[in-house]
């Protein structure tokens, strides 16, 4: 479906999803406090201090938030938005596979005296989808100026967004192979060079994991408490910040004793 105007009503709601050929207004938003990411303090001041500088001074940068899975960066997103929007922020939401629509958003939200951020989540790209050219001429590389109300936060696995296979080096001759393959990593350098601040998240070991569990519960953890925070953690899969604040929920709800 082809999408020539955008039209919605910014000033009753604060966050928006796209739905592929609307914006969806939030009228119950997922939040989360800030007070409880515990173990990423020094990716949650980073990111809390470009947002207030976005709000007050309108030279916020866009932000990539890459990592392993579960490691907390959605979350920490979604807890700044749950802060700032008490403040004149707006949110809008947006799928990689609708990011062509990127541009008519910001066509959109450019006019509006409003503050936005559009939030991305686990951005990324296959090998031979071209839908983040648009992306990348959005946020730097038009002829027309940025506009200063709108700024990107996106999270990833990948640091340079998109997929690295060893396909990319393959061609006729080894020249011809060294050239090709240069020309996709400066692709995919190009693109994650859009984002001004780019924010690590890292895996936790298990002293680490055990510790944030201890911080969520508020007391010192026993042998048997540790055994069953690693054995949860085993069955997750992964040690994240997630899993020790769902291993709390799941003693506060009564599931694990």
């Amino acid at each position: 479906m082809t999408i020539r105007k955008i039209d919605t009503n910014w000033k009753i709601y604060d966050a928006f999803i796209w739905r592929g050929d609307y914006l969806h207004p939030i009228k119950e938003f997922n939040s989360f406090e800030l007070s409880k990411l515990i173990g990423i303090d020094e990716q949650k001041e980073m990111l809390v201090k470009n947002t207030e500088s976005f709000l007050n001074k309108n030279n916020g940068l866009n932000v990539l938030l890459y990592g392993p899975r579960g490691c907390g960066k959605s979350t920490l997103a979604r807890a700044v938005f749950t802060h700032f929007l008490d403040y004149g922020l707006k949110v809008v939401q947006i799928s990689t596979r609708d990011i062509d629509v990127f541009p008519l958003l910001v066509d959109a939200m450019r006019v509006q005296p409003y503050k936005f951020i559009v939030f991305c989540d686990d951005l990324s790209f296959e090998q031979g989808d071209l839908s983040y050219k648009a992306l990348k001429v959005v946020l730097d590389g038009s002829i027309e100026k940025i506009p200063s109300n709108i700024i990107l936060y996106a999270t990833s696995n990948r640091k340079h967004i998109m997929a690295e296979y060893e396909s990319d080096n393959l061609n006729t001759t080894m020249i011809n192979r060294e050239l090709h393959f240069s020309d996709a990593v400066e692709e995919r350098m190009s693109l994650s060079d859009r984002f001004g601040l780019s924010i690590p998240f890292y895996k936790i070991n298990a002293e680490e994991y055990l510790r944030i569990v201890s911080i969520y519960l508020k007391e010192e953890l026993s042998e048997e408490l540790k055994i069953k925070a690693l054995s949860y953690a085993t069955q997750k899969g992964q040690r994240s910040g997630r899993v020790a604040y769902d291993f709390f929920r799941a003693i506060k709800i009564g599931l694990i004793k």
